[in-house]
C-alpha cells in the first residue's frame, strides 16, 4: 500500500540533518499516510534504532519508505531532482507554500530544527524557496507540523482516495 494505492503523484520528503527523533518519527508516519518516500540526510542527531523514533512512528515505522543518505551529494546523484521538482521550506522563503510547483515528482526539503536548510541547498535552488506564513509571536513551526502542511498541500487536487472510506471499514 504505497502511492499506487492513491494513484497519486510521486512525493519525496527530504529532511536535511534532522536533530529530533520524535519529529522524524512523526514525519515518517505522515509520509506513510500520504504515500510519500522519506529521505534522511546525515548527520542525524539521533539513532534510527532509538525507541523515541519508533514510538513517534508507532507501529508504522517499519513500513515507512525510507532512504538514509550519507550526504547531500549522494542524494543528488542518486535521485537527480530537477529544479522544477523541488520545493525548499525556510522561514525566510520568498513565496508562500501554496505556490509550490505541481510537478508529478516533487521533493520537499526541510532543514534541521535549529539550523534550517544549509546555505548550499538554498543556493542550489534559488527560485524554489517557500515559507509557511506565521505570526511574529513564534520563531517557527514544529518540523513535523511543517512537513504535514506542505506534504498535503502538494497533494491537493490530486484525487486522493481516503483509505478509511466505506471500502476501508
Amino acid at each position: 500500500m504505497g502511492t499506487e494505492q492513491f494513484g497519486a503523484p510521486e512525493r519525496h520528503v527530504v529532511l536535511v540533518t534532522p536533530e529530533v527523533h520524535w519529529n522524524t518519527g512523526n514525519v515518517g508516519r505522515s509520509c506513510l499516510g500520504a504515500g510519500a518516500h522519506l529521505h534522511l540526510i546525515k548527520p542525524l542527531g539521533f539513532s534510527l534504532d532509538s525507541a523515541q523514533v519508533k514510538r513517534a512512528g508507532l507501529d508504522y515505522w517499519e513500513r515507512v519508505q525510507l532512504s538514509v543518505w550519507d550526504n547531500l551529494e549522494a542524494f543528488y546523484e542518486a535521485m537527480a531532482p530537477e529544479a522544477h521538482e523541488v520545493a525548499l521550506f525556510a522561514k525566510l522563503g520568498s513565496r508562500p507554500f501554496w505556490e509550490m510547483p505541481r510537478a508529478n515528482r516533487l521533493f520537499l526539503f526541510f532543514g534541521s530544527e535549529t539550523q534550517g536548510l544549509p546555505e548550499a541547498v538554498l543556493k542550489r535552488y534559488p527560485r524554489a524557496c517557500f515559507h509557511i506564513p506565521i505570526t511574529q509571536e513564534i520563531r517557527c513551526l514544529n518540523l513535523s507540523t511543517s512537513v504535514g502542511i506542505a506534504l498535503y498541500e502538494s497533494l491537493r487536487g490530486e484525487g486522493l482516495v481516503h483509505g478509511w472510506g466505506e471500502e476501508g471499514r
